[in-house]
């Protein structure tokens, strides 16, 4: 039986950044047949393809120079972000509260009245309900509701007021009016880094610092005793451990420790399962600026779509196509991928000039972990009862949370610190 001080679940963004600031000894066992977690890229046909749409917004320096340092400055694209709105036949800039004055008159008048005629509360009981309250019935109807119904594949009643947290663009009347006569974006990540290679790359580099021979790919821990402080692997070997780290989704987690004491917990976690295409085309679309849209209208299968070749400035159509669905919905890729190119025509960007050289799907399962004020409670009481034990479990799936990448590498470098005092 091998033991180790540290033992982690998955090499993902978490798993690897954790392993990259402990000094003890430790072991990764990922499920894969490689690293990277969703931050994975794909070369096709000469095409670049992460598994989603990821863009870096560092925010702190020391995880920002970790990687530009180890990459060629001309493999670094750095981009101020240009992102659009497909709305009743039109293009209009995001976020769409404050570019309401970009819609037909009518429509307009109806965001305007709506907003200055709203009624707020102290507290929100919901998601749809702080959208109402915000932003007006107009607003929410013709947007906001559609867009997040379709992303999040969920009633929003059924979401907390801030499961979105930072990343929801609010803006008050003030920036909304201001941004008529002065256009500004009130986004969280306003602009963003892209390393040419794809976002695998910067996955490789925190990969590459650590000792190949702690890792083992291909297996899964299949149960763990958490007073034995025992994990068993799908190869049959047992490992002990002083520390166990888990980065893998908490509903995947909770089934194998202590014989499914967690199955309760487990029924209450909600989410939802994304659908991604990436296609390449043998040439470029119309559209040569735009870096993703979002779409919100239900007639178009859809959510978000973005387009690598304008970002790394390539000469053919490369995209990634976002399709949301409930947990349990059942997904047909054959038929996606014909309504897919279908309302990529209806929607302008592609022709029938345009052939499609390549394409793979990706289902991400979970996507997006559906927030709830109540089985965040839950959850939150199940982490301190696992801590007791030495037991962690962190990251955006790993902590059932909405974060970004940096975030979870901020919070697996607390944490691998804090235990190595």
């Amino acid at each position: 039986m091998r033991n180790v001080k540290y033992l982690i679940i998955g090499a993902g963004v978490s798993g690897l950044t954790f392993a990259n600031y402990i000094k003890s000894d430790y072991l990764i066992i990922e499920k894969e047949n490689e690293i990277g977690g969703y931050c994975k890229t794909h070369y096709k046909d000469g095409f670049v393809w992460d598994y989603a749409g990821h863009f870096f917004h560092f925010k702190t320096d020391e995880f920002k120079k970790m990687f530009i340092n180890k990459v060629n400055k001309n493999e670094i694209i750095k981009q101020d972000k240009c992102t659009k709105i497909f709305y009743h036949d039109n293009y209009i800039d995001y976020p769409f509260q404050t570019n309401i004055h970009q819609l037909e008159k009518s429509e307009f008048i109806d965001c305007l009245y709506d907003l200055f005629n709203k009624e707020e509360k102290k507290e929100y009981d919901n998601f749809l309900d702080m959208l109402y309250g915000k932003f007006g019935k107009s607003i929410t109807e013709k947007f906001l509701r559609p867009y997040n119904e379709k992303l999040y594949a969920i009633d929003l009643r059924k979401l907390d007021k801030d499961a979105m947290g930072r990343f929801f663009p609010y803006a008050d009347v003030k920036d909304i009016i201001n941004n008529m006569k002065k256009n500004s974006t009130f986004s969280y990540n306003n602009q963003f880094m892209y390393p040419c290679n794809g976002a695998g790359s910067f996955m490789k580099i925190l990969f590459d610092n650590l000792d190949k021979n702690n890792i083992i790919l291909n297996t899964e821990v299949i149960s763990i005793d958490s007073k034995k402080k025992c994990a068993k692997l799908s190869n049959n070997e047992e490992i002990k451990y002083e520390y166990l780290i888990n980065t893998s989704p908490l509903n995947k987690f909770l089934p194998i420790i202590d014989n499914d004491k967690f199955g309760k917990l487990n029924s209450l976690l909600s989410y939802n399962k994304v659908l991604v295409f990436n296609l390449g085309f043998d040439k470029k679309s119309k559209l040569t600026s735009e870096h993703w849209i979002y779409i919100p209208e239900k007639k178009y299968n859809f959510y978000r779509i973005g387009f690598y070749d304008n970002i790394l400035g390539t000469d053919r159509l490369s995209m990634y196509i976002e399709i949301g669905y409930s947990k349990d919905e059942k997904i047909k890729i054959d038929e996606q991928l014909r309504l897919t190119l279908l309302n990529l025509k209806e929607i302008g960007v592609i022709d029938d000039s345009m052939n499609l050289l390549s394409y793979e799907s990706i289902i991400m399962d979970p996507a997006y972990v559906h927030i709830n004020n109540d089985t965040d409670k839950k959850i939150k009481k199940f982490m301190r009862v696992i801590n007791k034990k030495s037991i962690y479990s962190i990251g955006r799936y790993g902590a059932w949370t909405y974060c970004s990448m940096e975030d979870c590498m901020v919070n697996a470098k607390e944490l691998a610190e804090t235990l190595e005092k």
